[in-house]
């Protein structure tokens, strides 16, 4: 379970710098925020199955 917690730090930084990028890129121009905030849940998606894959291993390991 440690070496979870350990690897839940990468999923979490990822998350953080996509919503990061999303809030930079809509305070630009924020005429693109549809076609931003799409590509930003998707990012989210893909991060977070990482964590989700993680803690399945942690359980089957």
């Amino acid at each position: 379970m440690i070496g979870y917690g350990l690897a839940a730090i990468g999923p979490g930084v990822g998350i953080g710098l996509i919503f990061a990028a999303y809030i930079s890129g809509v305070a630009r121009q924020p005429e693109a925020q549809n076609r931003l905030q799409s590509i930003a849940i998707l990012g989210f998606a893909l991060a977070e199955a990482l964590a989700i894959i993680g803690i399945a291993l942690a359980f089957v390991l």
